[in-house]
């Protein structure tokens, strides 16, 4: 009987203190989801000051989130779209050397090409667009990659023309 006094008390601490962690996952999954919807809709709405706070103060917050690869994605589509190329390099770089399991890593290497195409870097933009070709062949990036391929090399084949 006295053994009894001690585990039902001991056994009703673990059983309390272990009950609220259990529901913390979920909480912070629901957090997760809106706050990273919510800065979603500021992309959407083209305000990408706003969202690029957004997609970095989600990181901060919710670094292991499964949305964080994507938030990483995102701030770099935001640097892209202000012309922040250099920076944009660094985010999607970021998203293909930390996030090796992401599904952003055709995009973001995608990118990778298409930043350095805006920066006047043509072969590291070559190389990128054959990485999404020989690692993601039947994805959409492929085919924007292909498309990317072919327009550097008719502007190759034009410019290496004598003029008539």
């Amino acid at each position: 009987m006295a053994l009894n006094r001690i585990w039902i008390p001991m056994i009703m601490v673990i059983l309390l203190s272990v009950g609220p962690s259990l529901a913390a996952p979920s909480q912070i999954h629901d957090t997760s989801r809106r706050l990273y919807d919510r800065v979603m809709e500021e992309f959407k709405h083209r305000d990408y000051e706003a969202a690029l706070a957004g997609f970095r103060l989600f990181i901060e917050l919710h670094s292991h989130s499964a949305l964080a690869a994507n938030a990483q994605y995102w701030i770099g589509e935001c640097q892209y779209r202000m012309g922040r190329y250099k920076e944009a390099l660094t985010s999607f770089s970021h998203v293909v050397s930390y996030y090796p399991l992401s599904p952003k890593l055709a995009a973001s290497t995608l990118k990778l090409g298409q930043t350095y195409a805006r920066l006047g870097d043509q072969e590291n933009a070559r190389m990128m667009f054959n990485r999404v070709l020989d690692q993601y062949p039947d994805s959409s990036e492929a085919e924007l990659a292909r498309k990317a391929i072919d327009l550097m090399a008719s502007k190759d084949d034009s410019t290496s023309q004598p003029p008539e």
